[in-house]
């Protein structure tokens, strides 16, 4: 029987999360990892003696190397890193949001169709073990959404706002499970400690009648990740932090509670790497391709501008002009 060799992978961005990437590719047989580099000579050096894996001291010699990237630079990084990535002809894994404009977004997408090079987006909640097991009971025609999502300040996400932080894993699974883009979108939001959106809430209407319902907020005191799906008949309460799905069905003239079992032993980030390499492998197709990427964002855009017209709005009746 014919195996194919393992993908020779770098990592690009080893803070806190690009060296989670780092954890769970050395243990993932499909992975070949063949270093890192980050733009900080300090941090690599502190993860490549932790790892055991070697530094590149350049973007370029890293690519050199490596026919697949992952990219846990910030997201102000993106488009610039993942460009050159694809210009180079790498297959790229990157994380949430794919750049910080629908414009980069979207000259990324065409760049990647142009050099036929696959582009992966980090939604993470897709791989989600809690999703996953929900998943198999989101028969039909989605009617409602429900996502409330909250998170403690942490500073190290504040370089975008909670729309592009927090609230873009909920519109992609809200996008991915409707199959729809919305035709109405009333937004509220406001700054709370930081120059930029913290709070952000949205009603999202689509052509077909559904609605979604989606809150974010990285000001809380406690983590929060809920997401609530009807269908017809059905109802699905998803909580993506503990991992648990409560499910009602309509049976008869009862409702029947059940609770799908979710594997605890999965791990989300690990699944989606490795949904990831078999992609670059063409063992599959890529779950969450820059267009979806894209899409999302261009949603999230759609919400942040009707925030801040209701907010220069209220301005301008408070001042008394």
């Amino acid at each position: 029987m014919f195996f194919s060799e393992p993908v020779r992978v770098g990592v690009v961005g080893v803070g806190y999360l690009g060296s989670l990437h780092v954890e769970k590719l050395l243990a993932v047989p499909l992975a070949d990892l063949r270093g890192i580099y980050d733009i900080n000579p300090r941090r690599s050096a502190e993860v490549s003696e932790r790892y055991n894996v070697k530094a590149f001291p350049s973007l370029e010699s890293l690519l050199g190397e490596v026919e697949a990237v992952v990219v846990a630079s910030p997201t102000r990084t993106h488009y610039d890193v993942v460009k050159r990535c694809v210009l180079s002809g790498k297959d790229v894994l990157v994380e949430k949001p794919l750049t910080d404009s629908p414009e980069t977004a979207k000259e990324i997408v065409l760049l990647a169709r142009e050099k036929g090079v696959k582009v992966q987006v980090g939604h993470i909640e897709r791989f989600n073990p809690a999703f996953l097991s929900a998943k198999r009971f989101i028969r039909g025609k989605v009617y409602f959404v429900e996502s409330v999502r909250m998170s403690v300040y942490n500073p190290r996400g504040t370089d975008v706002d909670v729309i592009l932080d927090l609230m873009i894993h909920d519109i992609d699974l809200t996008l991915s499970l409707i199959g729809e883009e919305p035709e109405v979108v009333s937004a509220v939001g406001i700054p709370v400690i930081t120059g930029d959106i913290d709070i952000a809430n949205v009603r999202l209407e689509f052509p077909s009648g559904a609605a979604a319902n989606l809150t974010a907020s990285r000001v809380s005191l406690e983590k929060m990740r809920k997401f609530r799906v009807f269908v017809y008949n059905r109802y699905l309460s998803i909580d993506l932090y503990r991992r648990r799905v409560d499910m009602v069905e309509k049976m008869g003239d009862e409702l029947m509670p059940y609770f799908p079992p979710v594997d605890e032993e999965k791990d989300a980030l690990t699944l989606e790497l490795v949904a990831f390499l078999e992609a670059v492998r063409g063992e599959r197709e890529v779950e969450v391709p820059a267009e979806e990427g894209y899409r999302n964002m261009l949603l999230a855009e759609r919400i942040r501008s009707e925030i801040y017209k209701r907010i220069r709005r209220i301005r301008y009746e408070n001042s008394g002009a």
